[in-house]
């Protein structure tokens, strides 16, 4: 990363969380819950999109999600990579310099313990990098970043070396 230029400083934009419950009813409300105890922010119910291959209708509540931005998605992130032992696969990173990866029982954060009502949920984590001027792209008229301005798998590892102290390990 070059400290001399401002505006290609890689930060944190936002982390999703997300858990799939495959259908509405109590499993979902449950995991709305355990999303809302975990980040202390309102989870908004997914819907299908279109009809899969499993049979699901379209428009069905089939999970739930949170989005955390700034202080909150700095110091969740840094508790999911403590579960993680700081150490991230290589493939979680995608060419745009995002980074995904799945959490097998929410219980592996610290700081969380055993609900019996509530159980034990899985989820997923979607980590989302920019730098200064990335608002362009969400513009009505539609603006291109250009190619040296976008952030590289590279980039997004050595970013998370440096701030979070993770080890990227191959596959």
């Amino acid at each position: 990363m070059t400290e001399e230029n401002p505006m290609r400083e890689i930060r944190l934009e936002k982390v999703v969380l997300n858990i799939g419950t495959g259908g509405p009813g109590e499993e979902l409300e449950k995991a709305k819950n355990l999303l809302e105890d975990l980040t202390d922010n309102e989870a908004k119910i997914t819907n299908a999109r279109g009809r899969s291959a499993f049979g699901v209708s379209k428009g069905r509540e089939i999970g739930v999600m949170v989005t955390l931005r700034r202080e909150e998605a700095e110091d969740f992130l840094q508790r999911l990579l403590e579960a993680k032992d700081h150490m991230v696969r290589e493939s979680s990173f995608d060419t745009q310099g995002n980074l995904s990866m799945g959490l097998e029982e929410h219980i592996d954060l610290p700081d969380t313990d055993y609900d019996p009502e509530i159980g034990i949920f899985g989820m997923d984590v979607t980590v989302t990098l920019e730098r200064p001027g990335f608002r362009i792209k969400r513009r009505k008229i539609s603006k291109e970043i250009e190619d040296d301005h976008k952030i590289t798998k590279d980039d997004a590892k050595e970013f998370m070396k440096e701030k979070f102290d993770v080890e990227v390990v191959g596959d």
